[in-house]
C-alpha cells in the first residue's frame, strides 16, 4: 500500500491541485511564495494523527467573500421569514479538503474496510476525502444569528445614549460578519470528517488543476478515523530552532523525538522510548538496575552523615518533639537523569601530538555549527521515526496494540538551512535509505515508507531523480478568474518527454549545468559563453527590475535550445531565448564516388534578399518557427509566443543595426551582425577602435581602424569569427578599461526589456491588462 496522490481544495493558496506521490522520495520545488508550506501544511493538518488546529486563514481567500455571503441569507432569515439554507451542501465549494488516494493491494483489504466504495472492490486505487466542515449546521446558525444580533444591540443602545446629533469615533465590535465569526469559533463549530470516494469518478487534472469529484447532496461520514493504524505520520518542520539551549516547544519536554530540536533532548527521548533498564527490564538489565541501587544506598548515607549536624540543631529548638515525624533525606536516581543536562552530549576535539597525560577535550553541543547541529539532529530524527515505527527495544514490550501501520509518511520541510551544497546532496541521498534501514524494511513491500521533501536548494533537487519533482507554479490574482494569487502544481514525470534521445540530453545537461530553473521566476537561454559571461553586467547596468528579480541564466546552444521546449511548457517558467542568426547559403556539388549532385551549405555573412537559411534549429523548430534570413528580419515577424496570462517565451537574434561611422561623421549605415560578439562590436564600435589585445580582440580592432565602410568591416569581423576564440574574446573585454561603458546589443536590449515587463505581474500578483489570453 502506498500514497498514490492527494488533491487538496480550498486550502490556503491550494485553490484546487494534485499532487502525485513517487514511490520513495517526492520533492516539492518552487518559487518562494509558490504554496509548498501550504501543502506541508495541508499534510501536517489533515493526515496526522494528533489533534491539528486550523484557523480561518487556512481558508482560501477567494472563498472568504462566499461564506460571509452565506452568512448574511442566514441573517435575512431571522424572524422565521424564510428558512435558512442549513444544509452541508452550500458549504461545500468553501471548505478546505485533501483527497487521499491509496493504491492498495487485494490482500490489504483488511486494513481498508472502511474506505472500500462497493463490495465487489478487487484492488487498485481507493480514495477518501477529509474535509474541514461544520459540526452541526443548526447551532452554528443559531450562536451566529445570536452574536450579530448582540453587536447590533449594542451599537444601537450606544447610538441612543449618544444622540443623535453626536457624532462618536467609529468602533468595530465582534463580529462583523460570518468570518470574522469564525476567527473566534472555528474550532468550537468546525471538525475534519471522512467521507469514500469512487474511484470511477476519479478524473485527471485539466492544465494542472484538479478536478475533485462532487459529493452528494448528503453524503455519509465514516465513522471513527479511517487512517487510524493505516498511516503513521512524522514531520521535521523548517522551524528546528537551532542555536537556542532552551527550546519554548513543550513537546521537548515530553519525551516525544518529534518535537525536540537538540541532540540532547532527543537522545533523551529516544533512550526512554527504547534502551531505558527500568523500563519493563529484561535479564539484560538487571546489572545496571543493581549498580543504580548500589549508588543510590552509597549516596543515601553520605547525605544522612551529611545532614546529621544539622538536623541535631534544629532538635535543640524542640522540633520534631515525642510524637512529631522525624525528617530524612534521600535520593531518587533514574537512569534518564543522567542525559537530563546540557552536556549530556559533547563533540570531542582531535588534537594532534597530544600524548595520554593531556586529557581529552570535549565541547558541548552548542559549540558546533548549526549546518553540524542540523544535519546530526535531522538523521537523528529520522531514526528515531522509524525505530518508533518498529518499535524497536523497549517500545516491543509495550501492552499497547503493536500492529504496525502499514504506510509511514515522513515529512521533511528544507533540510538545506545551515548546510554546505554537498551535505545537502549526501542528505537527500542518504535520508530514505535511514528510514528503511531496520531487519523488517529495506527493500521489502509490506510496510511502505514514502518521504515528501519540501526545498528552495536546486543542490538538493539535482540529487533526486526528475521523475519524482513536484513543481508549484505561482498564478497571480486574476488568472482564469480567481480573485486572489493561487498555486498548481506540476508532476515533472513527463517533463522531459518519453525517453528519447532528447529527454536524456535535457536530464543530463540540466544536472550538469546544475541550474536553478526550479526555483526561478524566470530564464534566460543563451548561445554561448560569451553571452554567458557578459548578460550579468548588462543586466546590472540598465535593468534593474531584472537584477533584483530570481532569473536563472543557461548557456545551450542554438542547435539545442528547443530541446528544453517541452520542460519550459511544462513549468510555464517565462522564458527569453538570446540565440544567433546564424545565416547559411545552400550550393550544390557532384558526389566524386557516385557522381550524384549533393546539396551542401556554408556559413556566410547575413544579407537580405539572397535566399539565405538559417542554421539555428531553435529559430527553425521553436520561436518564430521561420527558416530564411527574409522571414527572420520581416519587422512582422512575431517573436512572442503566449501561453497564458503568465508564460510566454520571446527570442532575440540579430536585426539591422543602424550605425554612424566614423563616430565624428554624419553619415548613417546598416549592419547585419551574424553573431553576438560582432553584434557589440558594430554597438560599440568606438570601444573596439582603442581597445588593445590579443585574439579576436586584435582582429577586430584592425578591421574597425582599416575601414569607415561598414559592409567591409562586418565581412572582416565575420572572416575573424571563423577562426577566434569567442570565451577569451569575452574574458580580454570583460577586463577592459571602460567596460561599464559598454551598450548593450539592441536585439538584446529589446529581449530584456519585454522580459522585465513579464516579470512585472509577477511582483504584483496581479492580472489587469486586458487583452491578455487567459488559456
Amino acid at each position: 500500500m502506498h500514497i498514490k496522490h492527494v488533491e487538496i481544495s480550498n486550502f490556503r493558496k491550494l485553490l484546487s491541485v494534485r499532487i502525485d506521490f513517487a514511490d520513495q522520495t517526492t520533492l516539492f520545488v518552487g518559487a518562494n511564495n509558490s504554496g509548498k508550506t501550504s501543502a506541508m501544511q495541508a499534510l501536517r493538518r489533515f493526515l496526522s494523527a494528533r489533534n491539528q488546529t486550523f484557523t480561518t486563514h487556512d481558508i482560501t481567500l477567494s472563498h472568504w467573500g462566499g461564506i460571509n455571503d452565506l452568512g448574511q441569507t442566514w441573517l435575512d432569515c431571522r424572524g422565521g421569514a424564510t428558512k435558512p439554507d442549513l444544509s452541508l451542501a452550500s458549504w461545500a465549494p468553501f471548505l478546505p479538503a485533501l483527497d487521499l488516494w491509496l493504491d492498495v493491494l487485494p490482500k490489504e483489504l483488511h486494513l481498508v474496510s472502511k474506505l472500500l466504495p462497493t463490495l465487489d472492490w478487487t484492488g487498485g486505487l481507493l480514495g477518501v476525502r477529509l474535509r474541514l466542515e461544520p459540526k452541526d449546521t443548526e447551532l452554528l446558525f443559531k450562536e451566529f444569528v445570536e452574536a450579530i444580533g448582540s453587536t447590533e444591540a449594542l451599537v444601537k443602545a450606544v447610538a441612543e445614549k449618544e444622540g443623535e446629533n453626536h457624532q462618536s469615533e467609529k468602533l468595530t465590535l465582534w463580529p462583523v460578519n460570518m468570518m470574522d465569526f469564525l476567527s473566534r469559533k472555528l474550532d468550537t463549530h468546525f471538525r475534519v470528517r471522512a467521507y469514500c470516494l469512487d474511484p470511477k469518478q476519479l478524473t485527471e487534472p485539466v492544465k494542472a488543476i484538479a478536478q475533485p469529484q462532487v459529493l452528494p447532496e448528503d453524503p455519509l461520514p465514516v465513522e471513527g478515523d479511517p487512517l487510524a493504524g493505516l498511516i503513521r505520520v512524522n514531520e521535521i518542520n523548517a522551524q528546528r530552532g537551532f542555536g537556542d539551549s532552551h527550546s519554548s516547544d513543550p513537546e521537548d519536554r515530553t519525551g516525544n523525538p518529534s518535537g525536540s530540536h537538540r541532540l540532547s533532548d532527543q537522545l533523551r527521548a529516544y533512550y526512554q522510548k527504547h534502551l531505558d533498564p527500568s523500563d519493563r527490564p529484561g535479564i539484560d538489565d538487571l546489572s545496571a538496575l543493581q549498580a543504580i541501587e548500589q549508588a543510590q544506598q552509597a549516596f543515601d548515607e553520605r547525605l544522612a552523615e551529611s545532614f546529621k549536624a544539622a538536623f541535631a540543631e534544629v532538635r535543640e529548638i524542640g522540633y520534631p518533639g515525642v510524637t512529631d515525624p522525624k525528617p530524612h533525606v534521600a535520593t531518587k536516581l533514574r537512569t534518564v537523569d543522567g542525559l537530563n543536562h546540557q552536556a549530556a552530549v559533547s563533540f570531542q576535539v582531535d588534537m594532534v601530538g597530544a600524548d595520554k597525560t593531556v586529557p581529552i577535550i570535549r565541547l558541548p553541543e552548542d559549540n558546533n555549527g548549526l549546518g553540524y547541529q542540523n544535519l546530526i539532529s535531522m538523521i537523528f530524527r529520522l531514526m528515531s521515526f522509524r525505530d518508533a515505527w518498529m518499535r524497536v527495544g523497549k517500545a516491543s514490550k509495550t501492552t499497547e496494540d503493536v500492529e504496525f501501520e502499514p504506510l509511514h509518511l515522513v515529512l521533511v520541510e528544507e533540510p538545506e538551512a545551515h548546510l554546505h551544497a554537498q551535505v545537502q546532496q549526501v542528505f537527500i541521498k542518504k535520508a530514505y535509505e535511514v528510514l528503511r534501514a531496520h531487519p523488517d524494511l529495506g527493500e521489502k513491500v509490506g510496510l511502505r515508507t514514502q518521504l515528501v521533501v519540501s526545498t528552495h536548494s536546486s543542490h538538493v533537487a539535482h540529487e533526486t531523480p526528475y521523475a519524482c519533482l513536484r513543481y508549484f507554479r505561482r498564478l497571480p490574482a486574476g488568472m482564469d478568474k480567481v480573485a486572489v494569487p493561487v498555486s498548481s502544481v506540476v508532476n515533472l514525470t513527463q517533463a522531459f518527454g518519453d525517453e528519447t534521445e532528447t529527454s536524456r540530453f535535457v536530464t543530463r545537461y540540466i544536472r550538469a549545468q546544475h541550474a536553478d530553473l526550479f526555483f526561478a521566476d524566470a530564464a534566460i537561454l543563451v548561445e554561448g559563453s560569451a553571452e554567458r559571461m557578459m548578460l550579468p553586467n548588462f543586466i546590472k547596468k540598465d535593468f534593474q527590475r531584472l537584477n533584483q528579480g530570481y532569473i536563472t541564466i543557461l548557456e545551450v546552444g542554438g542547435s539545442h535550445a528547443h530541446k528544453l521546449k517541452s520542460l519550459m511548457d511544462t513549468l510555464g517558467l517565462t522564458t527569453l531565448i538570446i540565440t544567433d542568426l546564424d545565416a547559411e547559403e545552400e550550393y550544390t556539388v557532384r558526389d566524386a564516388k557516385t557522381g550524384k549532385v549533393v546539396k551542401k551549405s556554408k556559413a556566410v555573412q547575413p544579407k537580405t534578399g539572397e535566399g539565405q537559411l538559417t542554421n539555428n534549429d531553435t529559430l527553425k523548430l521553436w520561436c518564430p518557427q521561420k527558416s530564411t534570413v527574409d522571414e527572420l528580419l520581416d519587422g512582422a515577424v512575431d517573436k512572442v509566443i503566449l501561453h497564458d496570462a503568465l508564460y510566454g517565451v520571446r527570442v532575440a537574434y540579430q536585426t539591422p543595426n543602424k550605425v554612424v561611422w566614423p563616430a565624428e561623421g554624419t553619415v548613417e549605415q546598416t549592419a547585419l551582425p551574424y553573431t553576438f560578439e560582432d553584434a557589440l562590436v558594430f554597438e560599440n564600435l568606438d570601444f573596439f577602435s582603442k581597445l588593445d589585445g590579443t585574439g579576436l580582440v586584435k582582429k577586430f580592432n584592425k578591421a574597425i581602424n582599416q575601414s569607415d565602410d561598414l559592409a567591409k568591416i562586418g565581412k572582416d569581423l565575420f572572416e575573424a569569427l571563423r577562426t577566434g576564440t569567442k570565451a577569451e574574446f569575452a574574458l580580454n573585454v570583460l577586463g577592459a578599461e571602460g567596460f561599464d561603458k559598454l551598450q548593450t546589443p539592441d536585439y538584446i536590449a529589446e529581449g530584456l526589456r519585454w522580459l522585465e515587463e513579464q516579470l512585472m505581474k509577477k511582483q504584483v500578483e496581479f492580472l489587469a491588462s486586458a487583452g491578455v489570453p487567459s488559456e
